[in-house]
């Protein structure tokens, strides 16, 4: 029974969708489609179907600026439902599991695609949507939340310029202005809290163009200056038509219980929907509260953790913290330890910061290192992707719309108790009191942000949830994180939750991993395990899962 789910999952999905799919095409998709995927299907057909799709799904341009207009989606939408049409054909019976996987990542993402067209409309309702200057690499795949697709991401940029950074430089300026204008004639939405929020998003941005001025090069460059101070006056106006507006909208923000967990499922592939995850968080909130009550009792006669005190001390302590890591992931065997590990850790050291200015990851950063140094492992994530690209093509690059937030979140969360668990802090009993504070932390903000997304509570009654939950008050030091955070929970359904939802997936992988080398009659290894998950690539963990054990329950409970 089982081996028939595995050889017909592809198909189960295709019949799910069929009610979805209109049949009928324009001739001119029909040409194109035609032309795309040949009627005997091979996993070189759905490679093929993957580069049109990824090329449709950048919109055309206006003005040098993406087209989001209402218009334009209406004109597309035929070419997009011949490509759900002509990928739900695809029959992948014959293939192998991670090739039958690639088939669910093109679906997951073209479910995407249609949630933001029906529901999420983030060009229509959520003015941070048109944010451009990205001044830092995420440490996850992509951005963290809706991203329009001409973002200047300052970051790749070395100053002074060359002569192509500067008209790639110009090039990405030039788009800011006339995005803005589109802006005021397609943000038509009612979402009262991702209005207000996103005032702040967008008038930040002035700051970070004016940063532009400052670097090396600029001050004599008379073209781009002109272009930075279009792009700043340009924001500015947006800014302030979105204040203008902001007393005329008073809806909802939140998606709805219905809509969340469709959008868990079939786009995330997180086999579980809102009630689920409300349970799933509470107890896990509960159980970090327990643990670190537990770990303060048995820690009760140890002397206290001290904070670094000068940069001086704090650099010292974070050359420890990372050598130790590094060292105990070696010498355990938990993981192959590639050359880029310490090098991708080194960039992201941080540095001291004075005690009246930490935020809730400074704090415990500053008495070790080791519990966010280990949620750093989305650094080794990236690097793997810069330097040891997935064969796939499909896998290669970042997923859309996050869809990768159970794996990459997830893990980083996981490895935090499971290095733990394994001994990290054998030489410092305290420092497991971080780690539980941390879970609770990320448990609190989670579900607050279920309750905000089910339209029963506000974003700052969530907050409040993840402020009064975290414990020793450390989220009430500075307001800056709150508000990021709840407002990047509202913006991108999923991802609240997706810290604690993904350790879960995370562990139940690990769970039957483990238990499927015991039916061998084979050991289990915790490197083999964490080698064979970062080979698999920056996928749902639902999705790994199966390639890992062959056992596809979990997508088989999405499908119900």
């Amino acid at each position: 029974m089982k081996q028939t789910l595995l050889l017909n999952i592809s198909l189960l999905f295709a019949i799910s969708l069929v009610g979805q799919a209109n049949m009928s095409a324009t001739a001119q998709s029909e040409t194109l489609m035609e032309n795309t995927v040949s009627k005997k299907s091979s996993y070189e057909d759905l490679i093929t179907l993957f580069n049109v799709w990824r090329s449709f799904e950048s919109p055309p341009l206006k003005n040098g600026a993406p087209d989001y207009t209402k218009d334009t989606f209406t004109k597309r939408w035929p070419l997009f439902k011949d490509l759900r049409r002509k990928l739900i054909e695809i029959d992948t019976a014959n293939w192998t599991i991670p090739q039958r996987v690639d088939w669910m990542l093109v679906w997951a993402e073209m479910n995407g695609y249609d949630f933001n067209h029906r529901i999420l409309k983030p060009w229509e309702r959520d003015p941070a949507y048109y944010k451009s200057v990205w001044e830092y690499r995420s440490d996850v795949p992509a951005h963290e939340g809706p991203t329009h697709h001409k973002t200047l991401e300052l970051w790749t940029y070395s100053f002074p310029l060359d002569k192509e950074e500067r008209a790639r430089l110009l090039t990405d300026l030039r788009v800011i202005p006339p995005l803005n204008e589109q802006a005021q004639q397609n943000l038509i939405g009612n979402a009262k809290e991702l209005w207000q929020a996103g005032i702040r998003v967008i008038a930040n941005q002035s700051k970070s163009l004016n940063k532009i001025l400052n670097k090396q090069g600029i001050s004599v460059d008379a073209e781009i200056r002109r272009a930075v101070e279009e792009a700043i006056r340009s924001t500015d106006s947006f800014t302030a038509w979105l204040v203008q507006q902001a007393p005329s909208k008073t809806g909802p923000s939140g998606i709805g219980k219905e809509n969340y967990s469709w959008y868990l499922q079939n786009v995330h592939l997180v086999p579980l929907n809102w009630e689920d995850e409300v349970m799933l968080l509470k107890r896990e909130l509960a159980r970090a509260w327990a643990s670190l009550k537990l770990e303060e009792h048995r820690n009760r006669n140890l002397p206290p953790l001290v904070a670094a005190d000068s940069p001086e001390a704090y650099n010292l302590m974070a050359d420890k913290a990372a050598k130790s890591l590094l060292r105990f992931l070696e010498e355990q065997e938990i993981v192959t330890v590639k050359d880029y590990f310490e090098p991708a850790l080194r960039e992201h050291l941080g540095s001291f910061v004075p005690e009246a200015k930490r935020n809730f990851f400074l704090i415990g950063e500053h008495y070790d290192p080791r519990p966010l140094y280990s949620h750093f492992y989305h650094w080794f994530e990236l690097a793997r992707m810069d330097l040891e690209p997935h064969a796939s093509p499909i896998r290669r690059g970042p997923l859309l719309y996050n869809i990768f937030d159970s794996r990459n979140e997830g893990i980083a969360t996981a490895v935090e108790e499971l290095f733990l668990q394994a001994g990290l802090y054998d030489d410092s009993p305290r420092s497991k009191e971080i780690v539980y504070i941390m879970i609770a932390q990320r448990a609190a903000r989670g579900l607050g942000s279920l309750y905000a997304h089910a339209n029963e509570m506000s974003m700052e009654e969530a907050g409040g949830i993840h402020s009064e939950y975290t414990p020793r008050g450390w989220m009430k030091t500075e307001k800056e994180l709150l508000l990021f955070e709840q407002h990047l929970y509202m913006r991108q359904p999923g991802y609240g939750t997706s810290y604690i939802t993904g350790k879960y997936l995370l562990e139940s992988a690990l769970a039957d991993y483990a238990k499927m080398k015991e039916d061998e009659g084979k050991p289990f290894q915790i490197r083999e395990f964490m080698d064979r998950l970062n080979s698999i690539g920056n996928i749902p963990i639902s999705l790994g899962h199966w390639e890992m054990t062959g056992q596809a329950e979990q997508l088989q409970n999405i499908l119900k």
